[in-house]
């Protein structure tokens, strides 16, 4: 498994408020390689401050985790399935496509969360990634969502009303 986290490696001025490094106040996931070589993991202890109900974890944060970190799946994915390291040119973006978060039991707070994410499926330029949620041991929310490769630059200009340069 990597040392350093891939959102440091292909994406060090992201400013995604769940994932990226350079986000001053984010939360900064760190998504690294599995030693089985098909998951991407990552843990993260929720702060106080996203509680939902008195005890547990705010159900959005969760939905949150998900996301980012299947979305750095599906990226993870696609540089290696072009035989690239994270951070070549060009680079690899991917937006969400569709979030499904189904929760299965309360995830407690105090207790550090592991993402276990997998790419399912993939048809062109959408990938199907299935993330599994654990508080300690106990497997709390799944994600089975869809995340589509773009190029961002032409995405958020499209989104302004601008043409891309």
């Amino acid at each position: 498994m990597e040392d350093t986290p891939l959102q440091n490696l292909a994406d060090p001025d992201g400013v995604c408020y769940g994932c990226g490094s350079a986000h001053p106040s984010g939360l900064r996931i760190s998504s690294h390689w599995d030693a089985d070589a098909v998951h991407l993991v990552c843990t993260h202890l929720p702060d106080p401050g996203f509680t939902g109900w008195p005890g547990l974890v705010y159900g959005g944060l969760i939905a949150m985790l998900v996301d980012c970190h299947s979305n750095w799946t599906a990226m993870a994915h696609h540089y290696r399935a072009e035989g690239r390291e994270p951070g070549s040119l060009p680079r690899i973006d991917c937006v969400t496509g569709e979030l499904g978060v189904k929760y299965l039991k309360p995830t407690p707070m105090g207790v550090p969360l592991t993402l276990r994410a997998r790419v399912e499926g993939e048809v062109a330029r959408k990938s199907r990634v299935i993330c599994e949620v654990y508080a300690a041991d106990v497997l709390t929310a799944v994600g089975d969502s869809v995340f589509v490769r773009v190029d961002t630059v032409r995405l958020a200009a499209a989104a302004h009303g601008t043409a891309a340069t």
